[in-house]
């Protein structure tokens, strides 16, 4: 308590404002336990950069932690590319203090003598990805804290591919932030270095999106969808989007169009979630619509829905929709002519199994990395010039289509999304009929999240003893089937049980344990980089020799996934 008492009162020095300050003595007199929680760690750059709850410490998100980021990566720049005029663009979503931050995060970069240019109002975070490369630019930054709740805020830092930042970028950047003191934060802008951009930016961006994510398909006037922005940034961009695309027939849910940090009409803004979806999937039920669509606040994921085989709408997962439009992409290609054996997709350790079995029966690799889009926005760079790259996901309800957008996008995914659907129909076919079809083709795959939320420092600390857990004593056999290998990308190693024998894993250290069985089953268990909790993600499989008997392999897949989670311990 008593380090903890000496960072905080740091933050009652002049290098702090006024405001600052007393919030800081107010938690100091009154509330300890909230002064340990914002002061027992600093926040740092995890899978999605940085991200936290906003107020003062050292553990929050605020102008001072904001600050320093920015201080740091400006250095940074100007190591790397020293003698130029180095450019920066900024975007922002719709929560609380977005706005805000940003010019701070302006201020910074400006008074380092860098030009920034800084959206006018709240963007799509691919949007400010596809901005890094339409403008040249050296770097991105985008304040949003995603689908977190509305205290959080966040900050993402890309590089000049308009990818995320990688190794070794971001260990130099934190390296560099961490070397500074707070009283180094340069807040002075240089007004006349920032530029504010928007509407010439914004057409770019939906021209690219339409000419990467539409087809030579019929029937779009006959698809009827419904689609909701969940209070977040997409309605600044899909509704044109769906417009210059040709689809005519979009019904917005009127009552989540307005942006709203609060998300006043869902307990979470997260696609992921059917309650989320359900102001949408009831509007889509009252007037009979094919599709439903719903994207996050900053517009990277979405969540569909479509009918199934009984007419009722039905949440597809990230899985399933990433299966979907890489099946669709793939043949698209084939198609055209254009496949060759020189293309690849993009997907994650903790992803569906069967994307790799879809791309490898048309002869397309399948190139898997860590949780993240930044990690396939790094296959993209490092293929350029060698390999396609076709299209990539991850679980969590996020598709990339394409590399003129280096980060899961949800523009580009939506109209993807709508032309499978669009297609399916004027072909007498549904989205969710083509589904059921690829798991005839391949196997029946079923994925199932659990996400154990432990907060604070005791949190922290039993997060990590789970993972100690599952290395030291790790299991030998799950719902009857051995485990064939357990791969721990901490450890860099993949250990065959069976035999003994251990490889390394050409892949950058994750705190991940992922365990394979004998019978195509996958557990892997992660703690989170962006929010307090570990997840554990279930992949099972089964044969599926015919469309009619669908409901009843995944009866027994989902016997099966309920079966093992009460064999872990984890209800």
């Amino acid at each position: 308590m008593t380090e903890i008492l000496q960072k905080a009162q740091l933050w009652l020095t002049d290098t702090f404002d006024t405001d600052t300050q007393q919030e800081i003595e107010e938690l100091i007199n009154n509330n300890p336990e909230q002064l340990t929680d914002r002061f027992y760690k600093d926040l740092e750059f995890g899978t999605g950069g940085m991200r936290g709850v906003m107020g003062a410490g050292t553990n929050r998100i605020n102008k001072y932690t904001l600050g320093k980021a920015t201080q740091g990566l400006a250095n940074y720049l100007l190591q790397v590319f020293p003698n130029k005029q180095l450019k920066v663009a900024i975007a922002f979503d719709c929560r609380h203090n977005s706005k805000s931050f940003a010019k701070i995060v302006a201020n910074v970069l400006s008074a380092n003598n860098i030009k920034v240019y800084l959206f006018e109002d709240l963007r799509p975070t691919p949007e400010l990805s596809f901005t890094v490369k339409h403008l040249d630019c050296d770097a991105g930054i985008v304040l949003t804290a995603s689908h977190n709740p509305p205290e959080y805020n966040g900050y993402k830092v890309y590089w000049n591919d308009g990818g995320q930042i990688v190794p070794p970028q971001d260990g130099e950047i934190i390296s560099e932030v961490n070397s500074l003191e707070f009283s180094d934060i340069n807040f002075n802008a240089k007004e006349e270095l920032i530029e504010f951009i928007g509407k010439k930016v914004d057409e770019a961006f939906i021209n690219a999106s339409v000419k990467n994510g539409t087809f030579d398909i019929k029937g779009r006037e006959n698809l009827k969808i419904v689609f909701t922005s969940l209070h977040g940034t997409s309605i600044t961009a899909i509704p044109f989007a769906f417009e210059k695309a040709g689809y005519t027939d979009v019904n917005i849910v009127e009552e989540q169009r307005v942006p709203n940090g609060d998300f006043p009409t869902v307990a979470s803004p997260n696609p992921e979630e059917p309650a989320a979806l359900k102001m949408a999937t009831d509007l889509a039920n009252k007037i009979g619509a094919d599709i439903v669509i719903g994207t996050d606040p900053d517009c990277d994921r979405l969540g569909i829905a479509v009918r199934d085989l009984d007419g009722n709408m039905k949440l597809l997962n990230g899985n399933q929709t990433m299966c979907l439009m890489t099946d669709f992409l793939i043949k698209k290609w084939k198609d055209e002519g254009k496949l060759n054996g020189n293309q690849f997709v993009g997907s994650t350790i903790v992803s569906t199994n069967l994307v790799n079995e879809i791309a490898d029966s048309f002869g397309v690799e399948t190139k898997v990395g860590l949780t993240g889009f930044k990690w396939i926005a790094k296959m993209v760079r490092e293929a350029e010039g060698k390999q396609d790259f076709i299209g990539g996901g991850e679980e969590s309800f996020g598709y990339m289509v394409g590399d003129f957008v280096r980060d899961k996008d949800a523009v580009t995914a939506t109209l993807l999304a709508c032309e499978i659907a669009a297609n399916a129909k004027a072909k007498g076919s549904s989205m969710f009929k083509e589904l059921l079809q690829i798991y005839v083709d391949n196997s029946f795959y079923k994925e199932h999240l659990i996400s154990l939320v432990k907060k604070g420092m005791d949190g922290a600390e039993q997060i990590a003893q789970m993972m100690v857990d599952l290395r030291e004593n790790p299991l030998t056999e799950i719902d009857g089937s051995k485990v064939e290998s357990i791969f721990d990308y901490q450890a860099s190693t993949k250990t065959n049980l069976l035999n003994g024998t251990v490889e390394s894993i050409d892949i950058p250290k994750s705190n991940v344990l992922i365990y394979h069985t004998q019978d195509g089953s996958k557990i892997a268990a992660r703690p989170s980089g962006t929010e307090p909790k570990i997840k554990f993600y279930f992949s099972v499989k089964e044969k599926l020799d015919a469309i009619k008997n669908a409901s009843n392999v995944e009866a027994e897949l989902d016997a099966k996934i309920q079966r093992i989670i009460t064999e872990m311990k984890l209800t």
